[in-house]
């Protein structure tokens, strides 16, 4: 059952404040590489995550891909526990998001060796998960609910993890209305798992309204994405506060279209909405240019994404001393 809006706030209240990034290692050009045995890096994540702690960080929000679950579940299983408990040393807890319908690579899931990085492309090895034509034909869905039942039931009353994001932007990719009966289907067989975590799906796109109204409706807590200025940020937390439940942005900050941690901290601070910018360290996924960048295009001078060389250091100091002065207040 969906929680009542007192539940859904008690448990807000109950929490710091969540301040937190989108991760993926560096070593990761996709969320299959990320979670693949052979490709798992635990050194990459408990150095990265550790500059993450550093600064004031308290959660991140991270990508899973069903086709691993379907190659080696019990492994899968393992890496993500594994996962938590890096990032709890660090006082970092963990959003996990299930399905994904972004498909930057223009190519579905795969096994195995993962592309490289296309020079100068944005994410040019993202591919989602479970896959279009699996979002589709419901004669794989016996296998998304076992996914999803058996990787929630296991961290169901796992406190290292805050929440779980059922769908990231369903939709995406010219899918439309077709994603949701799987985003309804997957919103029920999570419930039915009880866990104590809060259930949420992301607010992400105006021209999907029925898209967009069923994640309000299913969603425990509010999530949304707002790349964009201060008063566009400002103008849709006030909107989704009226529905009096807790309000938390899964995506945000892209320099280039003036969403910056000096201006927008502030007003995720002031009105209590917690806050995900996307990545970390700039790697594999080249999120540090921006959408739509050519192939073979030089790094910018001003990243899109990212907060940290991989070598640690910042690409912003300035911008380090706004995230402690509100993290670390």
């Amino acid at each position: 059952m969906k929680w009542t809006k007192e539940k859904a706030q008690d448990w807000y209240k109950s929490k710091n404040w969540l301040c937190g990034f989108n991760f993926l290692p560096s070593s990761a050009v996709n969320t299959t590489e990320f979670w693949q045995r052979e490709t798992f890096d635990p050194e990459t994540i408990d150095r990265e995550l550790s500059w993450a702690g550093e600064i004031g960080f308290n959660t991140c929000r991270v990508f899973m891909q069903y086709l691993v679950w379907e190659a080696d579940s019990d492994g899968l299983l393992e890496r993500m526990d594994q996962f938590l408990e890096i990032a709890d040393r660090h006082n970092i807890s963990t959003m996990f998001c299930l399905f994904d319908d972004c498909a930057f690579s223009g190519k579905q899931p795969y096994l195995g060796k993962q592309d490289d990085p296309v020079a100068g492309i944005h994410n040019s090895g993202w591919t989602p998960s479970p896959g279009h034509e699996r979002v589709v034909d419901q004669a794989y869905w016996t296998q998304l609910e076992k996914y999803v039942t058996g990787v929630v039931s296991r961290f169901a009353g796992d406190s290292r993890v805050v929440a779980w994001d059922i769908y990231n932007e369903p939709g995406n990719s010219s899918m439309g209305d077709k994603s949701l009966p799987l985003l309804r289907e997957a919103f029920l067989w999570t419930r039915n798992t009880d866990p104590e975590q809060p259930l949420t799906a992301g607010v992400w796109s105006g021209d999907l309204k029925n898209l967009s109204e069923a994640t309000l409706e299913l969603s425990d807590v509010i999530t949304f994405h707002n790349y964009g200025k201060l008063e566009s940020l400002e103008a849709q937390i006030a909107h989704l506060k009226s529905l009096e439940r807790p309000v938390i942005c899964t995506e945000w900050m892209s320099r280039t279209l003036g969403s910056f941690f000096q201006t927008h901290l502030p007003v995720f601070k002031r009105e209590n909405a917690g806050c995900y910018s996307w990545g970390l360290v700039k790697g594999k996924t080249q999120t540090c240019f921006p959408w739509g960048s050519p192939e073979g295009a030089p790094e910018p001078e001003l990243w899109f994404h990212d907060i940290f060389h991989p070598d640690g250091r910042p690409y912003s100091p300035e911008e380090i001393k706004a995230i402690r002065k509100y993290t670390r207040p």
